[in-house]
């Protein structure tokens, strides 16, 4: 036929609505979005036709491709992923897992009511602060606390409460731009302060502080590097020195940590990291953390020093705008109980769990991981283990290399660039890393109950590529 005749022959869509399968997509997924995946389709095939690639016009593929993106207009975009990179507080993939009993919480205030904004002892309003405040300043030993929705919003609500129309001091050496682009001045612009840098990019002295403070000054900040170290010649000021010189001239020092660290991780075979009960211990007027990353809770940022700094801050009209909702509440309450009990803790919160799994057990997880591929795949892939780092992830630890072992494919049919997207479209989408033309499996970020849906996903990808 020519392109005129087929696109005659092209069904009207009240004739496609009228088909029984249609019908039953309609049921499904409502009408509206079933019309809309049959206009679609019959664009497609319009297009393919004056294209020059369709002999002939078939109604049961035109439903058929109406299904298929009916089905994709129905999936979820924010759904689970299986992360196998080996990247621990993986920013793109939702940074921390929770605790089961955080994730147990959550669904119980979303379910229903909640004591959110009330005091059941008394039968008045409440405050939403109550459920995690008390519980900060146990864990770190400050006066008084709060939590945001992230510490981006801490840092922005600890500087506009403190040092609007005024000046915060900052070194040079910690105006750092993290992941999504945030940095330190843009935050500083947007709260209000007058930013003043003080010292060099790998050196700053006492004295460059105390030569910039002024009438005008309205705190002294220090910031966390995040994801980078400067390294070689280099000299930062030490808190407590701050504190004093602070305190010298009546100038709140306010600490932006980043990586949410409430134990000394030290003990557990990881790097140490400032924790926040140590700058409340060293004297800050302020401290923010994250309360994912390495503390191992959800998006959150927390807020812990004296009474005085957080009432303002509390009453600041900002703390409206960043405060967080109910889930989160439930989910970091849950979190920081589990802190309570340090000799459980490391069972139960899963980041922690995964960044002290020693490399014994990532070598028996990987054996064990490689084995079930074999047992399932057959002579698919060429499987191996071998030795690598897995990441702290997050911004945290950017230094540090954890010692692993992963599993290491090599498709025979397919590429390993093609393996590694066919596990990603899959459902669940199972992530992984490329190296060297292979493709590689960390057990660390794999929950033992996940290897069996990476075996399954395998043995999918493995007949695709067969059949290509």
């Amino acid at each position: 036929m020519d392109t005129n005749t087929l696109l005659r022959a092209l069904p009207k869509v009240d004739d496609l609505l009228k088909r029984e399968d249609i019908v039953a997509l309609g049921d499904t997924h409502g009408h509206a979005l079933t019309l809309e995946a049959l206009r679609e389709a019959l664009d497609g095939t319009r297009e393919v036709i004056r294209a020059g690639g369709v002999a002939e016009v078939s109604t049961d593929a035109i439903a058929a491709d109406a299904a298929v993106r009916l089905a994709a207009k129905a999936r979820r975009s924010l759904r689970r992923v299986i992360n196998a990179t080996g990247i621990v507080v993986h920013t793109n993939l939702g940074r921390s897992p929770l605790a089961g009993a955080a994730v147990d919480a959550v669904a119980e205030v979303a379910r229903g009511y909640s004591t959110l904004e009330y005091d059941v002892s008394s039968g008045e309003r409440g405050s939403r602060h109550v459920h995690v405040e008390e519980l900060i300043c146990r864990l770190t030993g400050a006066e008084a606390a709060m939590a945001v929705n992230n510490n981006a919003s801490a840092v922005l609500l600890g500087l506009a409460a403190l040092a609007r129309r005024k000046e915060a001091i900052v070194s040079r050496g910690q105006l750092v731009e993290i992941g999504g682009s945030f940095r330190i001045p843009d935050i500083m612009r947007e709260s209000g302060a007058k930013m003043i840098e003080v010292g060099t990019t790998n050196k700053t002295h006492l004295r460059d502080y105390e030569n910039a403070i002024t009438a005008r000054t309205g705190l002294i900040l220090k910031v966390h590097s995040s994801n980078y170290r400067v390294v070689g010649f280099t000299q930062e000021v030490a808190l407590e020195e701050l504190v004093a010189l602070g305190a010298k001239h009546g100038v709140p020092v306010f600490e932006d940590q980043g990586s949410g660290v409430l134990i000394d991780l030290a003990k557990y075979g990881l790097p140490g990291e400032p924790t926040i009960g140590s700058a409340v211990a060293a004297g800050v007027d302020l401290v923010s953390a994250s309360g994912d990353k390495l503390l191992g809770g959800p998006q959150a940022g927390i807020l812990a020093g004296t009474a005085e700094v957080i009432a303002k801050l509390k009453k600041h009209p900002l703390a409206r705008c960043v405060r967080l909702d109910k889930m989160t509440l439930a989910a970091l309450e849950v979190t920081l109980r589990l802190y309570l009990h340090e000799e459980r803790l490391f069972a139960q919160v899963p980041t922690l769990r995964m960044l002290t799994m020693t490399a014994d057990e990532a070598a028996r997880r990987a054996g064990g991981l490689a084995s079930a591929i074999l047992a399932a795949c057959g002579d698919s892939y060429e499987v191996a283990t071998a030795a690598d780092v897995s990441r702290a992830g997050g911004g945290a630890l950017p230094m540090e290399d954890i010692p692993t072992t992963v599993v290491s494919l090599l498709p025979r049919s397919v590429s390993a660039n093609a393996l590694e997207e066919c596990l990603r479209l899959g459902e669940p989408a199972v992530i992984a890393r490329l190296k060297d033309g292979r493709l590689l499996l960390d057990p660390r970020t794999l929950d033992p109950n996940e290897e069996p849906e990476v075996v399954a996903a395998l043995v999918r990808a493995g007949r695709l590529g067969t059949a290509g």
